[in-house]
């Protein structure tokens, strides 16, 4: 009888534990930069009621040395969570997990990644100016969709030209540009490597 009532107790104890309502959520944030994990990097987990638009802040964490991290929080009837992170020098990130998504019966888990900054200055200099002189170049490789970055939609420049322009690129990885000086047979691709936390330079001449 004792062994019966034992069993019976650690069978509501384990449905109860089950089914306390509480979700856990474990990730990983991948520095891409270095395929290594992102210590110290500042993670928040908004909440999104139902039919709003209101992000509520439901709790906070740090990573671990291996860009391990952990929230553990009360089910709700919420349209969504909303993961943001964000370190100094790399760039901010986030992932919206749906409330449908979420099991009470196991340990949802996630991963994430960003990069480290860096940015590309691109010099521009007409050496013998003309007023009709047209100058075109348009993103070929780079970050972006990022404040920092910049479009990847064709920039012209006419006449007198002198200028540096610089964008924001993902560390350790290629940006690159295709130009052309209308109406000449001048058309070519520049490219670099971006270095981690530091700017590397285009310079073109015409």
């Amino acid at each position: 009888m004792k062994l019966i009532c034992i069993l019976f107790l650690f069978t509501i104890c384990f449905a109860c534990k089950k089914n306390a309502g509480i979700f856990e959520l474990s990730g990983i944030i991948t520095d891409m930069s270095s395929t290594s994990g992102l210590e110290d990097c500042k993670v928040y987990l908004y909440s999104v009621p139902i039919g709003s638009s209101e992000e509520l802040l439901t709790d906070s964490a740090v990573t671990q040395n291996d860009g391990s991290f952990y929230f553990s929080f009360e089910r709700a009837q919420m349209e969504k969570y909303k993961i943001k992170y964000d370190k100094e020098g790399y760039f901010e990130g986030e992932e919206i997990i749906f409330f449908s998504a979420l099991s009470l019966e196991e340990i949802n888990t996630v991963s994430l990644q960003t990069y480290k900054k860096s940015w590309v200055g691109i010099r521009i200099i007409n050496e013998n100016p003309q007023d009709s002189d047209h100058f075109r170049f348009i993103k070929q490789d780079g970050k972006i969709n990022c404040p920092e970055c910049c479009p990847p939609d064709e920039q012209n420049f006419y006449g007198n030209l002198d200028t540096t322009i610089y964008c924001a690129n993902n560390a350790n990885e290629i940006y690159s540009i295709m130009y052309w000086v209308i109406g000449t047979p001048i058309v070519d691709i520049a490219e670099v490597n971006t270095s981690p936390l530091d700017t590397t330079l285009i310079e073109i001449n015409y």
